[in-house]
């Protein structure tokens, strides 16, 4: 292997460092080391979607790589490097600012990738459902404790930042599944569209997260959407007051919330 190459694929500073602030702040979190747990939380919540993003990002690439464009190597799309990515506003910038606003994991831009180089409607397929499947895989690594039922002794605050975790990487998977213009689930069908359709939907593309963010302030659409994220957390054995705690710890600016001990609300 060549030194451009490995130039090209071998991980990212930037994002080994995201890692070891992920690692010290899970320690944080759990041996309650800081003065200001919520800042902690913060901490852990902020790196571990960063974390996410890079992976979902790189899972893309990878998958375009094995389809057969060669080209996501020389853009360091599989150094995992953030600073990497075309759009790194949509990727990385607007989607850690709804984080810290406490609210969804908010869907970001995708890698760059030729899809001409790509032949087969099954691989470009497959090459938009990568990212937010690797989100899906996180969701059910980082709910493991949960559904497993190996809660015991893990300390309040970290199951916590655990549910509202949980909580972001499920919002991520299923908003970037939407079939709509610009997300990664109208890139699953868009290969086996007919020419003219996809033409007449191409200008839509770029506004397609700003539609699916406005539904979301319909009051009727945001519950049934977190009526359903509601479910498969709980299916994943994680509740609402999980999820509720961790983020109340997240907005660790709002000062340090007064939560009652867990066993006195029956979980």
């Amino acid at each position: 292997m060549s030194a451009a190459t490995r130039g090209e694929r071998g991980v990212s500073p930037v994002f080994l460092a995201l890692v070891a602030i992920m690692a010290v702040s899970i320690w944080a979190v759990w041996t309650d080391f800081s003065a200001s747990p919520g800042f902690a939380v913060f901490l852990f919540i902020v790196s571990g979607w960063l974390v996410s993003l890079c992976l979902h990002e790189y899972a893309h690439a990878r998958t375009a790589l094995h389809g057969g464009d060669i080209s996501v190597g020389a853009r360091g799309y599989l150094t995992l490097d953030p600073l990497k990515y075309t759009h790194a506003m949509l990727s990385i910038v607007l989607p850690l600012i709804f984080v810290i606003m406490g609210g969804i994991g908010l869907p970001g831009g995708a890698v760059f990738i030729e899809r001409h180089r790509i032949r087969s409607r099954w691989k470009q397929s497959l090459v938009s459902a990568a990212g937010p499947l690797t989100n899906a895989v996180f969701a059910v690594i980082v709910t493991a404790p949960f559904w497993l039922g190996a809660m015991d002794g893990v300390p309040d605050t970290f199951r916590y930042a655990l549910g509202f975790m949980a909580l972001l990487q499920v919002t991520a998977a299923i908003l970037n599944f939407l079939p709509v213009p610009g997300l990664d689930g109208y890139g699953v069908i868009e290969p086996w569209l007919s020419y003219g359709i996809r033409r007449q939907v191409e200008p839509f593309a770029p506004f397609g997260l700003l539609a699916v963010f406005g539904f979301l302030w319909i009051p009727e659409v945001n519950s049934a959407f977190f009526d359903m994220i509601d479910a498969v957390l709980r299916g994943l054995g994680v509740t609402e007051w999980d999820t509720f705690w961790g983020r109340e710890l997240f907005r660790f600016w709002q000062g340090t919330p007064d939560i009652p001990p867990l066993h006195t609300v029956g979980f």
